[in-house]
């Protein structure tokens, strides 16, 4: 996955969280393509998944927070040291389940 490496993902469950500060629906489009140039690390993990649903969250809660919450919710582990995440601090913005995740919006 570019410069992260190389990885073995097991079966299961992911979340990536990610933000769009312009145009949402054409990042949200570019991401869900399989053939294109890769250029974020879910480009490389792409052409493995099988998208079940793709959710947006209003701007509130911003992507750190946002994916923290999903992850503990969920019970999720992050396999992916700086996956999705070269622009902050976090660990990831990766987490995997080996059950089916559910995803809610804050209150």
């Amino acid at each position: 996955m570019g410069k992260l490496g190389k990885f073995n993902f097991s079966k299961g469950y992911y979340v990536y969280v990610g933000s769009a500060k312009r145009n949402i629906r054409a990042r949200v489009d570019r991401h869900i393509q399989i053939e294109k140039k890769k250029r974020w690390h879910i480009d490389y993990l792409r052409p493995y998944l099988q998208i079940q649903a793709v959710q947006t969250y209003p701007g509130e809660e911003v992507e750190c927070g946002l994916f923290e919450r999903l992850r503990q919710e969920n019970e999720g582990s992050m396999p992916v040291k700086g996956f999705g995440s070269s622009d902050c601090r976090c660990f990831s913005h990766l987490f995997y389940s080996k059950k089916e995740i559910v995803l809610v919006h804050s209150t």
